[in-house]
């Protein structure tokens, strides 16, 4: 199904051949380098130099989770106007169902904000963020940068990258996005997908082939081969948008007359020119993937790459479930986890399905959905099905074709465009429910259980097909392959009125004179002290997880009301993986406000920790976790530890690129561990690290009290950008902003 090649190769001649057999001389392949699509598209989009790359994007995007609190931190940095088309989304809090008016107060500010500073707003309900930028603003050859991971338009020949709020402040503030040259990864596609067949089950594939080996990790996956032409748009988009899943930092495909139609489609001809990478091309390693081979697919909890095809999986379900009950029962500190009561008769019974989002609510998922349920019906026992067409004008086009009646004749329930099913905020199931769903992840708790209350739900991610057939079976696990049904659907149109009759395009025209209106929830960020010249840390949590996902440092669902208030949503951190962080983290704050009124630590701190610590050092607190921030780009994951006091994250890596720029965005350290021994109340003090910061030390001696005993240590600290330094010595950015 799927290959991986781990060493350089060059696509030439319509092929790939390895590095080691291609014996091109180093200038052939310097010269091989630079024609790679994502190359080009970077060189053109750089002011820096070959290797360190400042990148401008050409448009930004958020949504109703995120946008608060960028535009709060670029205003209290002087922003004046947009100086680029930033469209504000309405897909995540849009249920406005917990807090009050808060939501609704956000939506509010968003539009405020848009006059004010010249943007676009689309109102709630309209469309999820990311289908409505492949509609309206994605652009062969441009850059977009999205707060939200799965920014993703690469199909579209737009390289997109998903990061934290302050790297979107940065180019509202004229600033740029530093990086490294990004290595680039040949994602070579081959052969044509089976009938029922769909782009989830291609998607989950390359996840599970590349994640857990980290192959594209932080990497560009370039998408090339003649499989592209046998992909309609649709079908290409539901990859990508999964690409995040793989941790690689962007995606961009070949352009051909399918994508020139779609522009076409979408009155925006012009946006559109052909896209191919000059032959020959180097890539950094290569991705083969047979579509013709490629079989349905499910991802079991607790994370996408945790994949089988769904007849590997039916075949051997009893020992499968038999492990995830295993790692769900590691996540409940009280209460029962239960899968394979859901094993009956020799088959899978599962109590939801969901198809929604990004990645599942495009057209022509849901009408081949249709088309495999037409006749049938979704059965009156417990599974029920839901679906959310990802926008309005696709909505329009799948009820004017009858693909709406068909599916709510069926049993379907059809909703608006909301993300809300993807990270916990609506269609939670039942304790110990299995709801299997063609969305973007499906990490623990992220459907919105509470497994510190006792109680824990699962969610497996299957093709939209999949589900449909399984819902033709009364919710037994069934591939769409083995479903007799039409695969022909009616064609896509495009009603442009929609948008033109709601949505507020103000971007390059600010009002200076309109007012931003704040609801009472909305709160500025609290003030944040420059570095000292030491620091005493003070571990308030250590997570043994192999992977800790942005989720567990700060939950998504109902949380998500609170993100305009950094207080009221720091209460929130960690409180579904530890719940003790929050008081623990506050004791240590208050200590360290004591320092700075009294100039001198609390005598029982001084007395803990037993050595002499000078005046000029400020006590925080530390998260130590073995890879934190993976997943969900969202700030509030760093943010939360630094309002209450945290001052560094230790690990043994960092998932993301983006979950580490966010500690240093907010001016705390991203340090290295080379062995995980902390305990939670350990402390680490360490000497001048104001001064190794400003010189570029990479290699951070410590001293390491634990239980009265003290050993000097090593930590270690990537290479940061200058401006890297400057933001942590600052404080955090909108400290250093201020300064500059």
């Amino acid at each position: 199904m799927i290959k991986l090649i781990k060493n350089g190769v060059y696509y030439m001649n319509g092929g790939l051949v390895k590095e080691n057999v291609a014996f091109m001389v180093e200038s052939k392949k310097q010269a091989a380098i630079k024609n790679t699509m994502a190359y080009g598209v970077l060189r053109a989009h750089n002011k820096g130099d070959a290797e360190n790359l400042k990148i401008k994007f050409d448009a930004l995007t958020s949504h109703d989770i995120t946008y608060v609190g960028i535009i709060q931190t670029a205003k209290a940095s002087g922003l004046k106007e947009f100086p680029v088309p930033y469209t504000l989304t309405n897909c995540h809090n849009s249920l406005c169902a917990v807090g009050g008016t808060i939501n609704e107060d956000d939506h509010v500010f968003g539009l405020s904000a848009a006059k004010r500073y010249g943007g676009n707003f689309v109102p709630p309900h309209l469309a999820v963020i990311h289908q409505y930028m492949r509609e309206q603003e994605a652009k062969c050859g441009a850059m977009i940068l999205g707060s939200d991971s799965h920014t993703r338009y690469g199909a579209l020949g737009t390289m997109a990258v998903g990061e934290g709020g302050p790297e979107l402040v940065k180019q509202l503030l004229g600033q740029t996005y530093d990086i490294k040259r990004p290595e680039i990864i040949a994602v070579y596609l081959k052969g044509k997908p089976a009938k029922g067949v769909g782009p989830h089950d291609v998607a989950i594939a390359l996840v599970a082939a590349t994640f857990k080996k980290g192959l594209v990790k932080n990497k560009v996956l370039e998408f090339i081969g003649p499989g592209i032409k046998n992909l309609s748009m649709d079908f290409r988009c539901g990859i990508d948008v999964m690409t995040t899943e793989t941790a690689c930092l962007s995606s961009i495909w070949e352009t051909d007359d399918i994508a020139k139609e779609f522009f076409k489609t979408h009155g925006r001809e012009e946006d559109y020119k052909p896209m191919h990478p000059v032959q020959p091309a180097y890539y950094d390693g290569a991705v083969v993937i047979d579509l013709s081979r490629i079989e349905p697919m499910i991802a079991l909890p607790f994370h996408p790459s945790n994949a089988y095809t769904i007849r590997e999986f039916s075949e051997n379900a009893e020992d499968i479930l038999a492990h995830t009950e295993e790692e769900g029962k590691k996540l409940l500190k009280n209460g029962v986890f239960k899968l394979r009561d859901k094993i009956r008769n020799g088959k899978v019974y599962v109590d939801q399905g969901i198809i929604a989002g990004c990645a599942g609510g495009n057209y022509e998922n849901i009408a081949e959905a249709a088309e495999i349920l037409r006749g049938g019906g979704c059965g009156n026992g417990g599974f029920s099905l839901s679906i959310y067409p990802q926008s309005q004008p696709v909505f329009k086009c799948l009820a004017d074709n009858g693909y709406v009646s068909s599916l709510v004749t069926s049993g379907a329930i059809i909703k608006t465009a909301f993300c809300g099913p993807c990270f916990g905020a609506g269609d939670t199931p039942a304790n110990n429910g299995l709801s299997i769903r063609h969305t973007t992840r499906n990490f623990e708790n992220r459907e919105g259980s509470k497994p510190t209350e006792g109680q824990l739900a699962a969610v497996a991610l299957m093709d939209a097909r999949s589900i449909a057939a399984t819902a033709l079976n009364g919710g037994a696990l069934t591939p769409a392959t083995e479903v007799q049904y039409v695969k022909k659907i009616k064609k896509y149109y495009f009603d442009k009125t929609i948008y033109d009759n709601r949505v507020y395009r103000g971007a390059g025209r600010p009002d200076y004179n309109a007012e931003i209106v704040y609801g009472p929830n909305i709160a500025d960020w609290p003030e944040q002290m420059p570095l000292t010249s030491n620091i005493l840390m003070k571990v308030a949590s250590v997570l043994s997880d192999p992977v800790t996902t942005t989720d567990e440092l700060i939950p998504s669902g109902e949380t998500s009301s609170y993100r305009s208030n950094p207080l009221r949503l720091s209460e929130f951190a960690l409180s579904r993986k530890d719940p003790q962080y929050v008081g623990l983290a506050k004791e240590v704050k208050s200590c360290e406000d004591y320092r700075r009124e009294h100039g001198v630590l609390p005598q029982p701190v001084i007395e803990e920790v037993g050595i002499d610590i000078p005046p000029q050092t400020a006590y925080g607190s530390v998260v130590v976790a073995k890879k934190p921030g993976d997943g969900s780009a969202r700030e509030q994951a760093a943010s939360c530890q630094r309002v209450l006091g945290g001052v560094a994250n230790i690990a043994l890596e960092y998932a993301t690129k983006r979950y580490r720029s966010n500690l240093i965005n907010w001016g705390m350290l991203p340090l290295i561990c080379r062995s995980f021994n902390f305990n939670a109340g350990d402390y680490i003090y360490i000497e001048n690290i104001a001064k190794m910061i400003e010189e570029g030390t990479t290699e951070i001696p410590a001293k390491h009290i634990s239980g009265g005993k003290i050993k000097n240590i090593v930590l270690s600290l990537d290479v940061l950008a200058e401006e890297e330094k400057k933001i942590i010595l600052s404080g955090c950015l909108i400290n250093y902003n201020k300064k500059n």
